[in-house]
């Protein structure tokens, strides 16, 4: 999977547990001052393995077990942080790894 978001205003990441190593490995690699949202779905809390990224990169765990859905939380994000203005620009960058297919997702 190619990993190259340049300059972005926003970024999401979203992934099941089996993402957990590559969004540990792209979170190690962003710059202090990147800005987003990484979604991890896990089965149950006893699957939550804590991430680390820059402070303005928030990571949120939704558990299986109480219905939460990767789908419905990237959808929501994606709703809410794309301009439906057509004239204002915006840049945002998307990586999302759910049952199996991974892609990535550019509003460029």
């Amino acid at each position: 999977m190619r990993w190259s978001p340049s300059a972005t205003d926003k970024l999401l990441l979203a992934g099941t547990e089996r993402s957990i190593p590559v969004l540990r490995a792209i979170l190690a690699s962003l710059p202090a001052k990147a800005r987003g949202q990484v979604f991890v779905e896990v089965a149950s809390a006893d699957d939550i393995d804590p991430i680390a990224g820059p402070g303005r990169v928030m990571v949120c765990w939704l558990l299986r077990d109480r219905g939460q859905s990767l789908q419905r939380s990237v959808d929501s994000w994606l709703s809410e942080m794309l301009p439906t203005e057509f004239d204002r620009e915006h840049n945002v960058y998307a990586w999302v790894d759910g049952a199996g297919a991974a892609r990535t997702l550019s509003s460029n």
